[in-house]
């Protein structure tokens, strides 16, 4: 009875099991990571978002193509079972399309080698492959293309962000991703400074991604409506909530607003060659698709 709201969780189906339970105990869901932006309207009033949503970054991943890599074909593979995956390349495509691109093939594909290896045989020649996976995916997705003879730069969303594991991944050589944010020891964010600093005291020999920024940026978000709150009351703290502007973040600056859950938020791209992450851009899309 004494809980104000509940953060966390970074998967799209997992967030509309727990938002509709909190929903119905009128409790605020803050996800630090699901990223569809269908979500505000899947669970009214209690369900926000500390990141961006998933057409955001793929109108920004389709801008990038088009724009500094020079893309005009593209292929889709995406994993079939996924919502975030399904959303994303839509996204990307309905983005992609709008600049004058193409998309030539949308092959799903399941977490097996025997079907990965099948599903990529059939990827037409292009200028780009878009890679709509989960975390889990990347390993097998990814060499997989290579291995097939797929050298063209390989594009995706911050479901290829995953951290230090790209050290492990064979064939990685460029490979591009959207993220929330640039965590590199040479950015020189004061916040990033000092999260970084904070976090290597927290937990020695690890390095924080941008997942483990979102989730320090959502709690640090729900402590402070709960402070203008004026206390725990779940309505007063949703309604607190609902009027945060310009919130300094770790991925950036957060505000909710025109009546918005989703806030307003650049994003960053990420390159990765040899399993080393290089950082390659932070843009905000010149035109997002509708959710």
């Amino acid at each position: 009875p004494h809980i104000a709201g509940l953060i966390g969780l970074s998967d799209t189906d997992m967030v509309l099991a727990a938002a509709n339970v909190a929903a119905k105990h009128g409790r605020v869901f803050l996800t630090s990571g699901a990223t569809s932006p269908l979500l505000p309207e899947q669970v009214p009033t209690y369900l926000f978002l500390a990141c961006f949503g998933d057409n955001v970054q793929a109108a920004a991943g389709a801008e990038w193509a088009y724009e500094a890599l020079n893309a005009r074909i593209a292929a889709v593979l995406f994993k079939h079972d996924s919502t975030y995956a399904q959303l994303l390349y839509k996204y990307f495509q309905t983005r992609f399309q709008e600049l004058g691109g193409k998309v030539l093939a949308l092959e799903p594909y399941t977490l097996d080698a025997d079907d990965i290896r099948s599903e990529v045989d059939k990827l037409p020649r292009a200028d780009i492959v878009y890679l709509a996976a989960q975390p889990d995916d990347v390993a097998l997705a990814v060499p997989a293309l290579r291995n097939a003879g797929i050298d063209v730069p390989i594009i995706g969303g911050d479901g290829l962000d995953i951290g230090e594991a790209w050290a492990d991944v064979d064939e990685t050589r460029d490979v591009y991703f959207t993220t929330h944010a640039y965590l590199g020891d040479d950015n020189p964010s004061p916040e990033v400074k000092a999260f970084r600093t904070a976090f290597a005291k927290a937990f020695p020999g690890t390095t924080p991604d941008a997942f483990t920024a979102l989730g320090y940026d959502a709690a640090r978000l729900l402590i402070d409506a709960i402070g203008r709150a004026g206390g725990t009351s779940p309505d007063a703290v949703r309604r607190a909530l609902a009027e945060t502007k310009e919130f300094t973040g770790v991925t950036g600056t957060i505000s909710f607003s025109n009546g918005s859950r989703i806030p307003s938020k650049s994003v960053t791209i990420m390159k990765v060659d040899g399993g080393e992450q290089i950082f390659a851009a932070e843009i905000r899309p010149k035109k997002v698709p509708a959710p």
